[in-house]
C-alpha cells in the first residue's frame, strides 16, 4: 500500500464517511459530490462537447490524440441518486487519453425523483443513438457499474453487434442486499456507511422489484456476452457484489475476470493522479479495452 493511499484512507474514514452518514437529502449528496469532484479530481487534456442522445444529455469526451473510431460508453456512479457526467469527466478524460478513444457519458435520470427503471431506460436510449461507426466498450462504476452490466444483458439479448466488452469499477449488482461483505466489511470500508444502504435502496427502487435484472444484474441472463472485467476493493461493502458476478457470468459462458485491491476505497480509480493504485487500475482497464477492440488473436493473424 502506498503512503498516499494510507493518507487517503485516513481522510476518507475521518471526514468523508461521517459526512455520507449525516447526509439526509439526495440534493445535498449531489451538491457535495459535484464540489468534491471539481476541487480534487485530476483529468487529462481533452475536447468536450455536450450532445443529445435520444433525449438523454451526454458528454462527448475526445482525447487530443485519437487512435480509433471505436468508442467507450460510460455510466457514472453515485448510488443512482447523485453523480453526473461532469463529476466523472476527469476520470473519463484520463481513460480517453490512455486508450485514444472517444467516450460518451450520459446523464441518466436520478432517483428518487425518477426511480428504477428510469436510469436503465435512459442508458439504453442513449446507447442506441451513439454516433460512432465502430465497436463500443461499455463501462461504469458503482451504481453505474451495475447499470452497465444490466445494459450488457439487454444488448446481448438483442444481439447488438457493436458491444465489444464491459468493464465495471466496484459495481452495485444486487439491490436485494444479500452480499456477505455488507456485514463483513461494515467496519473496514473507509468510505461507504453500510447503515444507509437500505434507505438508499428504497429511494432507488420505487415500485420495482429489487431482483429485477434491470437494476440487479446479478440475476440477469448473459448468454453470448463478450468479455467482462471487474475491479473491486477487498475491504469495501460492495466487494461481494463484484465477486459474485464472476461465477454468474461464467455460468453463461462469459470470459469474466475480477481484479481486487487490498485496502482501497470504493471507486478509487477516480483518484488517478493522486494515488498510484488508481493509475494501476486505470492502466489495466485500458489494456482490457484495447484487447476487446483489437483482440490479440486478430493482431497475430494480420
Amino acid at each position: 500500500m502506498s503512503l498516499r493511499l494510507i493518507l487517503l484512507n485516513a481522510m476518507c474514514r475521518s471526514i468523508m464517511r461521517p459526512m455520507l452518514r449525516r447526509t439526509k437529502e439526495p440534493s445535498a449528496a449531489r451538491r457535495d459530490l459535484e464540489l468534491a469532484c471539481k476541487l480534487f479530481l485530476r483529468g487529462a487534456a481533452h475536447d468536450l462537447r455536450e450532445i443529445d442522445l435520444n433525449g438523454v444529455p451526454t458528454l462527448e469526451i475526445t482525447p487530443r490524440e485519437m487512435r480509433s473510431a471505436d468508442a467507450i460508453f460510460y455510466l457514472h456512479g453515485g448510488g443512482y441518486v447523485a453523480g453526473s457526467a461532469r463529476t466523472h469527466r476527469p476520470m473519463m478524460a484520463r481513460l480517453a487519453a490512455l486508450t485514444g478513444r472517444r467516450i460518451y457519458v450520459p446523464d441518466y435520470r436520478l432517483a428518487p425523483e425518477n426511480p428504477a427503471p428510469a436510469a436503465f431506460d435512459d442508458a439504453l436510449a442513449a446507447w442506441q443513438h451513439v454516433p460512432e461507426p465502430g465497436r463500443i466498450v461499455l463501462g461504469g462504476d458503482s451504481a453505474g457499474g451495475g447499470l452497465a452490466l444490466a445494459l450488457l444483458s439487454r444488448l446481448v439479448r438483442d444481439a447488438d453487434p457493436r458491444i465489444a466488452g464491459t468493464f465495471a469499477f466496484s459495481p452495485w449488482t444486487d439491490l436485494t442486499l444479500t452480499g456477505a461483505s455488507l456485514d463483513e466489511n461494515a467496519h473496514k470500508d473507509v468510505l461507504l456507511p453500510v447503515e444507509r444502504i437500505r434507505e438508499l435502496t428504497g429511494m432507488v427502487l420505487g415500485d420495482t422489484d429489487p431482483g429485477d435484472p434491470r437494476i440487479s444484474p446479478l440475476f440477469a441472463d448473459f448468454q453470448g456476452a463478450p468479455p467482462v472485467y471487474i475491479q473491486a476493493s477487498e475491504t469495501e461493502i460492495l466487494r461481494d457484489d463484484a465477486k459474485r458476478m464472476i461465477p454468474h457470468l461464467m455460468q453463461w459462458g462469459v470470459a469474466a475476470t475480477l481484479d481486487t485491491w487490498p485496502d482501497t476505497p470504493h471507486v478509487w480509480q477516480m483518484l488517478d493522479g493522486w494515488i498510484p493504485e488508481a493509475r494501476d487500475a486505470m492502466a489495466r482497464t485500458a489494456t482490457f479495452i484495447e484487447d476487446c477492440l483489437n483482440p490479440p488473436s486478430q493482431e497475430s493473424e494480420s
